[in-house]
C-alpha cells in the first residue's frame, strides 16, 4: 500500500512523499509475516544514486529527520526503514532478534523495491553500523540476494567491542535472563528520556517534542517488551567480531566514520584511535567537541557537510 502519512508522532514525516508499508516473509526460523515500515523520497531529477539509511538503538528512522531534506537535494532516492522490533516495524514476541535477520530485512525492502541491481550508498549509525557490517560481509563475499555496496559511512556505532561501553540499563536488560522481561515492563518515558540525555551532549539536547517522538516510536506495539531480546545484539558483536571488523579492514569500498567525540558509549579517543588504526582505509571527520552519540540530531550541519564531502570525494 502506497499511501500518503496521515498520523503518527512525527510532524516531519507528512511533508514527504510517500511511506511504503509491506508485509513479506523473513526467513527465520518460523518462516512468520512480518510488517515493515518504510519512508522512500525521490530527489534529485537526472541522478541515479540512491541512499539506504540504517538507524541505531533504540530509536528508529526519525533520527535522520534533520537531514533528510538535504539528502534529497543530492541523491535521486532516499530510503529508510525501521528495523524489524523498532519504531512502527512489526515488533514480535517472543523472538530472537539478531544483526543477521535485520541485514536480510534490508536485502528483502531493497529487491521489493527493484534495487537489486544498483550500486547502494549506505549511511549507518550506532547498531544500524553494525547491520551495514553484515551487509558489506555479503557484498563483499558475493553472498546471494546481497546488496552491492558502492559506499559506506558509519556514525558513532560500537562496532568494537573492546571500546564500546553499553549504557547501565542496556546491560542490565541484555544479562538478567528470565528477570529482564519484568524490567522492561518498567521502562517508562521517564527512564527512557534520562537514558537517552545522557548520550546527548549538555548543549545539544533533544527537544521535550522530540523526547516525546523517539518515545512513541519506542512504546508502539509495546516495543519496549523486546528491548531485551534486541540488545544481544551486543553479545553478537563479540562473538562475530572476526567476521564484522574483519570486512571492514579488508574492503575496498570507499569508507568513511563520522564521529561525535563526546560520545559515552564509544568514547574519545580511544574508539577513534582504534578505528583509524585498524582501518586505514577509511577517511574520518570528527565533528565539535560538543557533539556526542547521535551526530545526526546533535549537529545536522556539521554531519550533513561531513557526509557530503566524503560521497563527493570518489
Amino acid at each position: 500500500v502506497w499511501c500518503n502519512i496521515q498520523w503518527g508522532p512525527s510532524t516531519w514525516l507528512k511533508q514527504y512523499i510517500y511511506i511504503y508499508i509491506h508485509t513479506y516473509t523473513i526467513h527465520t526460523h518460523n518462516n512468520v509475516l512480518y510488517s515493515r515500515f518504510s519512508i522512500e523520497s525521490f530527489g534529485v531529477v537526472g541522478s541515479s544514486d540512491v541512499l539506504l539509511l540504517l538507524h541505531g538503538f533504540p530509536t528508529s528512522s526519525y533520527d535522520w529527520y534533520k537531514i533528510w531534506d538535504s539528502l534529497t537535494q543530492r541523491f535521486n532516492r532516499v530510503i529508510a526503514l525501521d528495523f524489524l522490533g523498532f519504531g512502527f516495524s512489526h515488533k514480535p514476541r517472543p523472538h530472537r532478534y539478531s544483526i543477521f535477520e535485520q541485514a536480510s530485512v534490508v536485502e528483502a525492502l531493497v529487491a521489493h523495491l527493484g534495487l537489486s541491481e544498483q550500486r547502494i550508498n549506505i549511511l549507518s549509525h550506532d547498531y544500524g553500523d553494525t547491520v551495514a557490517l553484515e551487509l558489506l560481509y555479503r557484498s563483499d563475499h558475493n553472498r546471494s540476494g546481497h546488496i552491492t555496496i558502492n559506499s559506506l559511512c558509519l556514525s558513532n556505532g560500537g562496532i568494537f567491542p573492546e571500546t564500546h561501553y553499553p549504557r547501565f540499563l542496556q546491560k542490565v536488560l541484555k544479562d538478567s535472563g528470565f528477570i529482564s522481561p519484568v524490567f522492561t515492563r518498567l521502562i517508562n518515558f521517564r527512564l527512557f528520556s534520562r537514558g537517552i540525555r545522557d548520550v546527548f551532549g549538555p548543549y545539544t539536547q533533544p527537544t521535550e517534542a522530540e523526547f516525546w517522538d523517539m518515545w512513541t516510536g519506542i512504546r508502539f506495539n509495546d516495543g519496549n517488551l523486546v528491548m531485551d531480546s534486541i540488545l544481544q545484539y551486543i553479545n553478537q558483536r563479540l562473538k562475530h567480531r572476526e567476521r564484522w571488523v574483519g570486512t571492514l579492514t579488508s574492503t575496498s569500498a570507499p569508507l568513511h566514520m563520522i564521529y561525535g567525540p563526546l560520545d559515552p558509549v564509544n568514547p574519545h579517543p580511544e574508539f577513534i584511535q582504534l578505528y583509524q588504526k585498524l582501518v586505514q582505509r577509511s577517511t574520518v571527520s570528527v565533528l565539535d567537541e560538543h557533539v556526542s552519540h547521535y551526530p545526526q540530531l546533535e549537529d545536522p550541519t556539521g554531519f550533513f557537510n561531513a557526509y557530503l564531502s566524503f560521497i563527493n570525494s570518489f
